[in-house]
């Protein structure tokens, strides 16, 4: 017997045709049937539809009149989409975005920090070092604490910019940001490439109070470079948890 296309009917026919379609199992220009869709999941039609309607907003599905409903090409997926990064990564490490993330993150967050040491106020000011207190505050306790606490200082970071056109595409990344830090912390927590871990402990904390003094002296050419190193460290502990994750892998 069908659900009756209550939410919970619906959600779950999301993330089920969501992973599939981002895995590969459901590949672009696939057709979606939706009577064989609610067959397959046991809902009723009305769920199909809502959780067609809900992929269709994050681009992996497309409708045409006489073609009917379809997967649609990766180029028009909504990659930064909470959703379809957490499917991405729900089978397998995905190396390709992070490597991505790297990138996107070395060409916004040092302009990001020269920004805010030309723009912040005082207010500014004191959200980033209440963010830096919690940072190391969480240093050395769970992973998630740490997690929060970094994306709450990057958070700090976008605002004292004041540049709503770069705080779209930063805020864009931070469900990547999320996924990177809960990989590094899973793979390597209690290791760091040179001591200096992106989210570990004492040396995470140095780095972004690096780029909070430079943003309180208005040095912005300090506080890019100090947003570059930080994320260059990042890019370390990306490359070695990936490292140590296909070591454990092979075991």
């Amino acid at each position: 017997m069908a659900d009756s296309g209550g939410g919970g009917a619906h959600h779950r026919v999301v993330g089920s045709l969501g992973t599939a379609i981002v895995n590969g199992e459901l590949a672009p220009d696939a057709d979606l049937d939706v009577v064989a869709l609610q067959e397959r999941f046991g809902v009723s039609r009305t769920a199909v539809r809502e959780a067609l309607r809900v992929l269709a907003a994050k681009g992996l599905v497309g409708a045409r009149p006489r073609r009917g409903t379809f997967v649609a090409p990766r180029e028009e997926w909504a990659l930064l989409d909470a959703d379809v990064l957490r499917w991405r990564f729900a089978a397998r490490l995905d190396e390709v975005f992070l490597d991505e993330l790297g990138e996107v993150r070395l060409t916004v967050e040092p302009a990001v920090a020269r920004m805010a040491a030309l723009r912040r106020t005082d207010r500014d000011l004191a959200e980033l070092e209440d963010a830096l207190a919690a940072m190391r505050a969480a240093g050395g306790g769970p992973a998630g604490d740490q997690v929060e606490a970094d994306l709450a200082f990057h958070h700090a970071l976008l605002r004292a910019a004041h540049n709503e056109l770069m705080a779209r595409m930063a805020t864009a990344i931070e469900a990547g940001l999320r996924l990177r830090d809960q990989f590094v912390h899973a793979t390597i927590t209690g290791e760091s490439a040179d001591g200096h871990a992106d989210g570990h402990a004492d040396g995470h904390a140095d780095g972004h109070a690096e780029v909070l003094l430079a943003v309180r002296r208005r040095r912005p050419k300090a506080a890019e470079s100090a947003m570059r190193a930080l994320v260059e460290r990042s890019i370390a502990d990306v490359e070695l948890a990936k490292k140590v994750h296909g070591q454990n892998a092979c075991h």
